[in-house]
């Protein structure tokens, strides 16, 4: 699919983005223990009744706040995540085998999404370097005389970020610690859905605010009660 060239058709609804989730497809969902998660594009994705999703996450958030309601409904088949200890019913499933989960240290999988939205091959890390099982399956290089392991980046067929504000072109602004890891996974996503709290006017936002340019948001959803309808006016 490629990118929105008009941008007022980037505007769209939860039912309709949704519809470009598959059923079994690689998510990205930003926020940091629920906050700056997209709340109407994770409660639709739910009513949808899609899931055995992958979903890459800083974590896996609690079992009824951000991307650990779809953890907590069982839609997840694995989850690529910095942590899991806020929610225990990842716990549970982890340990009844019926969630794989793949952990990565929270800078480490910053730089991977990092590096799959700007097309890098993967990183080099040294954490983990002496661990055995950290270290299990994973390419060593030597730079230097100094030893690291290859960290593979990440990507995902579908990103759900959040934001506090955006114009009709997608450009978007976060709302203080809500900006975590949302402008990574914005690149990072093959389609890339925004839901904002508040759409204004094209150059409303300046463009020393712009924290994720539009050229990386395919579409735009108004979070519940939003009122968006001059844009068509």
């Amino acid at each position: 699919m490629t990118k929105v060239e008009n941008s007022f058709q980037k505007i769209t609804t939860v039912e309709q983005a949704i519809g470009y989730v598959d059923h079994a497809a690689t998510l990205m969902i930003g926020g940091f223990g629920g906050v700056g998660s997209p709340p109407s594009l994770i409660d639709g994705l739910i009513e949808s009744g899609k899931s055995n999703f992958t979903l890459i996450c800083n974590d896996s958030g609690f079992p009824h706040i951000g991307a650990g309601k779809l953890v907590s409904q069982g839609k997840i088949q694995k989850l690529i995540a910095s942590h899991i200890g806020s929610n225990p019913v990842a716990g549970t499933l982890m340990t009844e085998e019926k969630l794989k989960v793949e952990f990565s240290p929270q800078g480490t999988l910053a730089e991977r999404i990092r590096a799959g939205g700007v097309g890098l091959g993967g990183i080099l890390v040294d954490v983990g370097i002496e661990n055995d099982i950290i270290q299990f399956g994973k390419e060593k290089v030597e730079v230097d005389g100094k030893a690291f392991l290859v960290e593979k980046p990440l990507t995902a067929d579908v990103a759900f970020v959040y934001a506090k504000k955006a114009d009709p072109f997608g450009n978007l602004l976060y709302d203080k610690s809500a900006r975590n890891t949302n402008p990574l996974m914005a690149m990072a996503g093959r389609i890339t859905i925004a839901e904002v709290d508040e759409i204004v006017p094209l150059g409303d936002i300046d463009p020393e605010n712009v924290m994720t340019s539009g050229v990386f948001v395919d579409y735009i959803v108004p979070s519940k009660g939003v009122n968006w309808k001059w844009v068509w006016e």
